[in-house]
């Protein structure tokens, strides 16, 4: 199953120097039955990206929580067995829980299938949205549209060969 990793660049750092997206449980995004169920449609690669676009959300969430990192959201894509994710029936189709899955294993960076990273460009949009997420959550319309934003970028692509580089950016 392939699933989405929110991350940082920082937390994108320590993933590359222990060679570990984490030891699990971990949060992720993948296409979900819910997800399948909001979004409507069968189309795999509209799914997939839809997961990506909810990881993104989750990524954007961690740098509101971090005010040192740089203001870029990070997705691995990453391959896992079926047998080692799980969704949390208990959320039911609540907005925030659309394609969340728990990862129950350790997952090595090295099955990471590729890296998803905002544009340097796309900093000052990301920033002004992580500040104004509290806010969004509240239900503030204004801040909403500063969050929606940050979607208005959509995340370059990049092997994980790559890595080294975009850490280097952290």
């Amino acid at each position: 199953m392939r699933v989405y990793v929110p991350l940082t660049l920082p937390a994108l750092a320590e993933a590359h120097k222990t060679g570990e997206l984490g030891s699990g449980p971990l949060v992720a995004y993948a296409v979900t039955p819910g997800l399948r169920e909001w979004y409507v449609s069968e189309d795999i690669e509209e799914l997939e990206y839809a997961a990506l676009g909810r990881a993104a959300l989750a990524s954007l969430r961690l740098l509101a929580a971090d005010p040192d990192a740089v203001r870029r959201r990070v997705v691995v894509a990453v391959d896992v067995s079926d047998g080692a994710v799980s969704v949390d029936p208990g959320r039911g189709p609540e907005a925030s829980a659309l394609g969340e899955v728990t990862v129950t294993v350790a997952v090595p960076l090295a099955k990471a299938a590729s890296v998803h990273v905002d544009a340097e460009d796309a900093e000052p949009d990301v920033a002004a949205a992580a500040d104004a997420l509290a806010a969004a959550d509240g239900g503030d319309d204004d801040a909403q549209a500063v969050v929606d934003g940050a979607d208005d970028h959509e995340l370059l692509w990049f092997a994980t060969q790559e890595i080294p580089n975009l850490v280097g950016q952290a």
